[in-house]
């Protein structure tokens, strides 16, 4: 139970909506469970935010692929043209979208250096002590995550200009 608050947040901050949270922790802690003899002691955290990682994303494919079989497009477009509430709900999910898109430009280890400090907001200690790895090195993945995450920012914005 140490890590479930953590693994419950980091799902949502991952773009896991409420109600796919709870299943989503149960297959992080099955997975851990598997894999369990091959943690190395002190690395525990950092293990469970890989599985975090990967879960995340697959429930984000999934969703995506479910809500594509589900709505035809006509039909979700004209449906949206009618319902304020829906194109806030549209809005959110392209917006989150982005979001993942820009995050996942990112090469892993400095994402994942990124995603705790900047949205889970734990210190270079901290997250030095979960990867084992030094804290300067911790700082130099968040400076550059930071220097490609503006720069994938600034290539979404120039794409999108237009629209």
């Amino acid at each position: 139970m140490d890590h479930y608050d953590f693994v419950w947040r980091s799902l949502r901050r991952l773009g896991v909506t409420p109600p796919e949270t709870d299943d989503a922790a149960q297959r992080v802690f099955l997975t851990l469970a598997q894999k369990l003899p091959s943690v190395e002691g002190g690395k525990e955290r950092s293990f469970v935010f890989g599985i975090v990682m990967r879960v995340a994303a697959n429930v984000r494919r999934d969703r995506a692929t479910a809500r594509l079989r589900e709505v035809p497009e006509s039909d979700a477009t004209s449906s949206l043209s009618h319902d304020a509430t829906a194109e806030t709900a549209l809005a959110h999910a392209e917006e989150r979208a982005t979001l993942d898109e820009i995050l996942a430009s990112i090469p892993e280890e400095r994402r994942i250096a990124f995603v705790l400090f900047e949205i889970e907001e734990l210190t270079l200690v901290e997250i030095a002590e979960m990867l084992g790895i030094p804290q300067g090195t911790v700082t130099s993945r968040v400076r550059r995550a930071r220097e490609e995450f503006r720069a994938a920012v600034t290539r979404h914005r120039a794409r999108n200009k237009g629209v």
